[in-house]
């Protein structure tokens, strides 16, 4: 709740134009709306895991800055 109303308040007083949140979990949505609605680009890094459908929808780009973890070999 507390990084939601960071990106509400970032968004009203214009200090950003792009916020860029590592998530992807539909609690966000609210907040994604609120900044897309006011021209903030609203731009999902969710480390390679999947990302709720209803955030999908209100986001303006998925990008990851980190490599895609490798997988490990099964033991043994």
């Amino acid at each position: 709740m507390r990084i939601g109303l960071d990106i509400a308040t970032v968004t009203l007083k214009r200090q950003a134009a792009i916020v860029i949140l590592v998530s992807g979990d539909a609690d966000f949505v609210p907040a994604a709306k609120l900044a897309r609605r006011e021209g903030v680009q609203f731009i999902l890094d969710p480390l390679w895991q999947d990302v709720s459908p209803d955030l999908f929808e209100h986001i303006d780009g998925l990008r990851s800055g980190f490599p895609r973890p490798r997988r490990r070999a099964a033991a043994r």
